[in-house]
């Protein structure tokens, strides 16, 4: 599948309590503050975190009179007719036609997916410029990339939802399209003296080599994105003492200095520059 216009960047894993939904508002709104034109797009008909997410941002500028920029968003149901392949085909073309819609409106379309295989997941995979894959720092959260010897720490068999991202590359690159750039963020990173974390470390590069992807350091585990979510606020908006009711901490500054690092990671193409690529130059709002 081949796109114009709009960076696509999907947030995939098949593991819940990942922190996806957290990472796909997050650079959302950090690219909306970097004045950027934004659309999220919510897959999970079950959860629906990111459309809460949103909502209760909406609910926080709507009730303080808050100025904080807000990106297009688009919850896509999935379908429960009693044929899958009239579902799958309802599906594929209700997603199609609202990334035809989005990729010429914005700049960046960032795609939250649910913590299970499903349809629209693996049309949100295929679509994907970048894919970014939160784990948990963990020997257990990698068994949904592959299968590790517990002596060698080598990948010994990837895993079901690997193989739909492979698969997935493959078809872009066949059918002409630009390779998925797979990024793993560690979230949720240990002490790395501990000889545990360590052999994480190694065991997620050895991982990554035999998939062909990337991996960024991600988000520690901070208090901070509990009390956030109610409100719809993130670490790059203004927070003050009344909203968040107490004064910002240190952890919501580390944790504002960790996206922005993530982000940098990600190597995102700037508008201006995949627009000179295509022949057309198009600013960002």
């Amino acid at each position: 599948m081949t796109q114009g216009g709009a960076h696509i960047i999907a947030v995939g894993n098949e593991k819940g309590g990942s922190g996806k939904s957290t990472t796909a508002l997050h650079l959302a709104v950090y690219l909306l503050h970097q004045g950027h034109r934004v659309a999220t797009v919510d897959v999970d008909s079950r959860q629906q975190t990111l459309t809460r997410y949103v909502r209760n941002r909406r609910a926080t500028i709507d009730s303080s009179g808050r100025q904080v920029p807000m990106p297009k968003h688009v919850h896509l149901p999935t379908a429960w007719g009693d044929s899958i392949r009239e579902n799958q085909r309802a599906e594929l073309d209700i997603f199609t036609k609202s990334m035809a819609g989005l990729r010429d409106e914005v700049d960046y379309v960032v795609i939250d997916t649910p913590g299970f295989d499903g349809n629209l997941a693996r049309l949100a995979h295929g679509f994907a410029n970048t894919l970014v894959t939160p784990i948990n720092d963990s020997m257990i959260d990698l068994d949904v990339l592959a299968r590790v010897d517990p002596v060698s720490g080598e990948p010994i068999e990837t895993s079901p939802y690997s193989r739909n991202v492979q698969r997935a590359r493959a078809e872009r690159l066949a059918t002409g399209g630009s390779g998925i750039d797979w990024v793993l963020v560690r979230n949720r990173i240990s002490n790395l003296g501990s000889r545990n974390a360590s052999q994480v470390q190694r065991t997620i590069d050895r991982v990554a080599a035999r998939l062909g992807c990337r991996v960024a350091d991600g988000i520690a585990e901070r208090v901070i994105f509990r009390s956030l979510f109610p409100i719809g606020m993130t670490v790059f908006d203004p927070l003050e003492a009344d909203l968040l009711g107490g004064t910002p901490s240190i952890s919501h500054v580390n944790a504002r200095q960790e996206y922005r690092s993530l982000v940098a990671a990600l190597r995102l193409p700037s508008p201006i520059s995949r627009s000179v690529a295509s022949g057309t130059i198009r600013r960002s709002a």
